[in-house]
């Protein structure tokens, strides 16, 4: 039988630094969200995880983002628009959750200015 891999909740220091991090990048606090994601901690694995994450919502518009920890100082972080436009950072995983949340979040900044280009040439 597989071992159940056993990873730490989120500290309030990781919190902290996640609220403190969004609110440099928006200019107001934004509510999170705790939860638990299933997930493939290795690509050939066949049985999920349990990972705590944090989750929250972009004032600006209808993007979501999270911050998945996978182990002690281990992170993974995704935003997306719908299921099907789902993006990360090029970077499969971090070690410090400020870093992992910095780098999320200037993806989100470019793919935006991005979007409003095409937008405006169009």
């Amino acid at each position: 039988m597989p071992r159940k891999i056993e990873i730490p909740d989120l500290t309030p220091t990781e919190i902290g630094t996640i609220e403190q991090t969004i609110k440099e990048r928006f200019g107001t606090s934004i509510p999170v969200e705790l939860g638990d994601a299933e997930i493939r901690l290795h690509r050939d694995d066949r049985e999920l995880a349990t990972c705590p994450l944090i989750y929250w919502e972009s004032p600006e518009d209808d993007s979501k983002f999270f911050i998945t920890k996978t182990k002690v100082n281990e992170y993974r972080c995704q935003f997306f628009y719908r299921g099907y436009q789902q993006y990360g950072t090029g970077k499969e995983k971090y070690d410090n959750i400020g870093d992992c949340a910095i780098a999320m979040l200037q993806v989100h900044t470019e793919h935006e200015q991005k979007k409003t280009e095409e937008e405006a040439s169009a």
